[in-house]
Parts: structure tokens; C-alpha cells; sequence
């Protein structure tokens, strides 16, 4: 079954779509929420419904929301935050652990790019998350921003003259840019301490894979990291997406059906 629904957050609201396998009359089930990327939304390049349709056949439910200023959420990009984002993630999981159809003991988080970086803070911060899966997280992305560049370009200039930055056609507010560039990423994330899976491609070339080795140093020994060789940050071929999804299901079915 695939339903729609809207959560209402700080006077926004959220649209989120659910995925939720077929079963008995008040069965609950472990469930994954998804947290999407950096200007994305719950669709998804590296296709969150097809991961989520994969789960629903396997025994798994699964959240997908719009971010604020994201897909068909209310907001406006300009306005968003990571801090924002973390809020809203963590609201989201509130009102997903009462839903009638979810177990809320089997909670797992699937982030992708800068939506692994909130979901890696939001697992460490957030009670009760099962299960952890990292998709090419962007965890560059404060140091990147911090030195004054995104994707190569500098930001100060454009930001003077326009009073914001044109991500890929998103204004992105200098609010924006302080937020990811304080950002702790690796110190935010370390504390949870349930199983951590992160993929990666080896030839992602927005996320560099140094950087997403750091984690394996914060974690206390609960995180492994597979590197899928050839693969680009979007996993833009059939067999480099089919080996993201597979591995993914079978991490949460490992975790959240014991």
C-alpha cells in the first residue's frame, strides 16, 4: 500500500509519501524514514522509490518526506538550515514512531549526500535508531564551505553582489553557508552507537572518499564502510544502483527483522 501524508512542523508543512507492506490488520512493522540530498527531494537521484517499493516487498515500511523548501514541502530554499533540517527530521520520526502501522523499536534512517550527514546527527541525537545506512554522505561539505567554495566556485563575491549563492538554481542564503560551515559533523554523528552501514562510490567525485573514511574513526568500531568501485555520487548506472539497493536491504533486514 502506498498512502500520502502531510506533517505539520513550525507552521510548514511536510509532504511525505509511505510505503507499507501487505499483512494482517494492525501489524506492525520495522520501518525506514529517508532523509533526501542537498536541492533533491524524496524521490531521489539514486531512487529512493525503488528502494522503497524493495523494502515494501521484503517486509520493511518506509517514510519518504520533502525537506522544507524541497520537492513538494511548504518553505522556500532560502530559508532552509541544516540545523532546520535536523529539527524536521527529528519531527518526522516523533509522529512516525505513532503511526498505527510501525513498530517503533525497528526505526532505521537512509541518508543520501547531505541528507546522510543529518541522518548521521539525527541517529546520534535521536532515541531508539535501529539501524543507521549512509548513502555517499557528504561530510566535505563543512570543510569545502568553510574554505569558501562549493563545487569549485567561491561563494564571498556572488554572495555580496546577490545576496546569495546560485546552487544549481536554488538561492542558498548565507545563513545557509554559516550553518554548514560550523558544522561538526564527525563529533555530531560518533555518539550513536547502533550499526552504521555507509556506501560509497569510488569514483564519487562530490563527495571525496577521504573524507567519509573519517567516520569509521569516530565510530566505536559499530560502522563499516563498503566502497562500490566505478560508482559516482548519484549512482547513475543499473548495476552500480542495483548493488546500493541491494546491499541496503540487506543491512536493514539484518537489523530491523531480526
Amino acid at each position: 500500500m502506498i498512502r500520502h501524508h502531510d506533517f505539520p512542523h513550525n507552521g510548514l508543512t511536510l509532504r511525505s509519501t509511505l510505503h507499507i507492506p501487505d499483512g494482517p490488520t494492525g501489524a506492525r512493522w520495522p520501518t525506514a524514514v529517508f532523509v533526501h540530498g542537498f536541492t533533491s527531494n524524496r524521490l531521489e537521484l539514486p531512487d529512493f522509490v525503488a528502494m522503497s517499493r524493495l523494502l515494501q516487498a521484503n517486509g520493511i515500511a518506509s517514510v519518504r518526506f520533502d525537506l522544507s523548501g524541497h520537492g513538494e514541502s511548504d518553505g522556500d530554499f532560502f530559508d532552509v538550515t541544516i540545523t532546520g533540517e535536523i529539527a524536521e527530521t527529528r519531527a518526522v520520526l516523533a509522529a512516525v514512531r505513532r503511526f498505527d502501522f510501525v513498530d517503533p523499536e525497528r526505526i532505521g534512517l537512509v541518508g543520501m549526500s547531505m541528507g546522510g550527514v543529518v541522518a548521521g546527527i539525527v541517529a546520534a541525537e535521536e532515541p531508539g535508531i535501529g539501524a543507521l545506512c549512509l548513502w555517499s554522505p557528504a561530510a566535505v561539505a563543512p570543510f569545502e564551505i568553510g574554505r569558501g567554495y562549493l563545487k569549485g566556485r567561491g561563494l564571498a563575491a556572488e554572495i555580496e553582489e546577490k545576496g546569495y549563492f546560485d546552487a544549481d538554481g536554488h538561492r542558498m542564503s548565507p545563513a545557509l553557508v554559516e550553518d554548514i560551515a560550523a558544522l561538526d559533523v564527525y563529533g555530531r554523528s560518533g555518539a550513536y552507537t547502533g550499526p552504521v552501514h555507509i556506501l560509497h562510490g569510488g569514483k564519487d567525485e562530490i563527495a571525496p572518499l577521504e573524507y567519509v573514511r573519517r567516520y569509521l574513526d569516530h565510530y566505536d568500531g559499530n560502522a563499516q564502510l563498503e566502497v562500490v568501485d566505478g560508482a559516482d555520487h548519484a549512482w547513475g548506472t543499473v548495476p552500480h544502483r542495483t548493488a546500493l539497493h541491494q546491499s541496503t536491504l540487506r543491512f536493514l533486514r539484518h537489523h530491523l527483522q531480526p
